[in-house]
């Protein structure tokens, strides 16, 4: 019966191996050497038959190889399994049948109705009244997760086994009940107060989630906070763009400046290029002008930057604003500060004024930006023209009537014995 014994175990561990999912965390053939560890330890300190031991063992074996096919009834396909290997092996179609009622037996709802019975239950939950319960029960809760049987939460799964430890599991034989009863009861007081302890967080965690509420309905409404977040964002946003528009206006203005003193100023000690100086002029008037008021429009005011406490009592004063205080002690702005937070009036108050005061930047901002971008648009229109008319205009088209050949050009030589000077503004 050894040998048989030895041909099962190698049988079943091949079987897992090969055939049983990874997601089995907890039914694996770690588990089934437990139960056959646990079965072993009943046998020896009870008094069953040789032939009982040997079905015992068996069965510890062979209970849970029906999870590699199914998981849902796989006590069924446990008892096809073993019936299978068994009648391989040539065992007494007996000791089979009494290997399947064991089987049978480890369903967890069915109470036992023989010693065998009671025997393989005991070992199959034999981990209840083990030390390394913890560690156990937590490789099964992981396994149902992977398998989306069902996935428990921490505080789910404590109650799920104070449930199991007191309501639905017990202890059949003697040995178990004077050897595992106590530790399976010291696992339960050990959940018991784990839970006790995870009460009490929930009960902190609910405390502060009210706090929080509490504190959310003191502090200004949500549409109020979010009215003046979102207006003072877009303030500064479209601040922003003004001075980046400004910023492009001195750029390509003094682009336009720098080319002109190199390239056309250049060129007005020679008086036959003369008729250039007016387009000039209003190209360089209209940058010069575009940049001033880029300037004007970026430019920041000065502020005085101190106020007094009777300005904060009487709320003349806007905290919010950098200006109003950048001047003044620290000891004096935190007093302030302290005395604006007392009053959520004040502090309303004080976010009107910033909007106010923001927009009225802004719009003298963008006045003047719209001034310079017509200027420096009509500028450039008004260049091209004036540029276009002095070239059609230009001196240069009489002397190409006069001097249209080179032998026009030497006759002019010999009356006069000079070259005309409107000859080399032509070449």
């Amino acid at each position: 019966m050894a040998d048989i014994i030895k041909k099962t175990e190698e049988f079943v561990f091949n079987l897992f191996k090969n055939e049983l999912p990874n997601t089995f965390l907890y039914h694996n053939f770690t588990h089934t050497k437990r139960v056959l560890k646990s079965t072993n330890e009943i046998i020896e300190h009870s008094d069953i038959s040789s032939d009982d031991a040997t079905v015992l063992q068996l069965a510890a074996l062979l209970h849970d190889t029906g999870y590699t096919k199914v998981r849902d009834g796989h006590e069924e396909e446990s008892v096809r399994i073993a019936t299978t290997f068994l009648q391989q092996q040539k065992v007494d179609q007996a000791i089979i049948d009494a290997v399947n009622q064991c089987i049978m037996a480890t369903k967890f709802k069915d109470t036992p109705q023989n010693e065998l019975a009671k025997i393989i239950r005991d070992a199959d939950a034999s981990h209840f009244g083990k030390s390394y319960f913890t560690e156990a029960s937590e490789f099964l809760r992981k396994e149902l997760e992977l398998q989306n049987v069902r996935t428990y939460s921490p505080a789910e799964w404590l109650k799920e086994n104070i449930a199991v430890l007191s309501q639905s599991h017990q202890f059949y034989t003697d040995y178990a009940l004077k050897n595992w009863q106590d530790q399976k009861e010291d696992n339960l007081a050990d959940l018991i107060k784990s839970n006790k302890k995870e009460k009490k967080r929930r009960q902190k965690e609910k405390m502060k989630a009210q706090l929080k509420a509490k504190a959310k309905d003191a502090s200004p409404e949500r549409a109020i906070q979010s009215f003046y977040r979102t207006s003072l964002r877009n303030h500064i946003k479209l601040s922003d763009i003004a001075d980046t528009k400004a910023n492009i206006l001195l750029s390509v203005n003094a682009i336009i400046i720098s080319l002109m003193l190199s390239t056309l100023f250049a060129k007005f000690d020679n008086p036959a290029n003369q008729f250039l100086i007016v387009p000039t002029i209003i190209l360089m008037l209209s940058s010069i002008i575009s940049m001033i008021l880029s300037i004007i429009a970026t430019r920041p005011n000065i502020t005085s930057g101190e106020f007094t406490k009777e300005d904060v009592e009487n709320r003349k004063v806007n905290l919010t604003f950098f200006g109003n205080f950048h001047k003044m002690k620290l000891e004096d702005f935190e007093w302030a500060i302290n005395e604006l937070l007392k009053d959520k009036d004040y502090v309303y108050s004080s976010l009107t004024k910033d909007l106010y005061f923001l927009g009225k930047v802004l719009d003298r901002k963008y006045r003047i930006l719209r001034v310079t971008y017509t200027i420096f648009m009509t500028g450039m229109i008004v260049s091209v023209i004036a540029f276009a008319v002095s070239f059609k205009f230009s001196p240069g088209a009489d002397i190409e009537e006069v001097l249209k050949t080179e032998d026009q050009a030497m006759h002019y030589i010999d009356q006069k014995g000079t070259w005309p000077s409107d000859y080399f503004v032509q070449s």
